[in-house]
């Protein structure tokens, strides 16, 4: 029987260190859009209650479920949108990376949701999720396998 060549075509899987690099890049990006956010949120207290109440408050009203509401769907909206669009954030863009079915096919918001949520649920449990990665041969992450997601390298242009 003839050797034959691995198939090409098999899109090369995201290891941990390109992830994390992609991570890194994509946290920078949603610091500003939260610091945005939040100053938002601070102007719009101050012209609907006026300065004074926020100084009387010593700055804690600018704090609290009015603030973080607009903050988590802000983080939501950033990767959701990115992954369900494009299946790249910017970050993931600077790595080449690519977020998509096991198929090959982009996301829906659904799968975006739930994989956010279980992205989050692998970071706190000290990262085990993205350290699992190292493990399974296919190299995905708790997420990936819960979604049926996975992450590839996109070739050189």
């Amino acid at each position: 029987m003839p050797i034959t060549a691995p198939e090409t075509n098999y899109p090369q899987r995201a290891g941990l260190a390109r992830r994390v690099g992609a991570m890194f890049y994509d946290s920078l990006l949603v610091f500003a859009v939260g610091w945005s956010v939040t100053a938002a949120v601070i102007g719009l207290r101050v012209w609907l209650n006026g300065a004074e109440q926020l100084q009387a408050a010593g700055g804690r009203a600018a704090t609290g479920p009015l603030l973080q509401l607009p903050l988590f769907a802000a983080m939501t909206l950033f990767f959701v949108w990115f992954w369900s669009h494009s299946g790249q954030t910017l970050g993931m863009q600077s790595w080449r990376l690519k977020l998509e079915t096991e198929t090959g096919e982009l996301i829906g918001w659904r799968t975006g949701l739930c994989r956010l949520a279980l992205a989050l649920l692998s970071l706190i449990c000290l990262g085990a999720g993205y350290w699992w990665i190292l493990l399974d041969p296919r190299r995905r992450a708790w997420h990936d396998r819960w979604t049926g997601t996975r992450v590839i390298v996109l070739p050189k242009p």
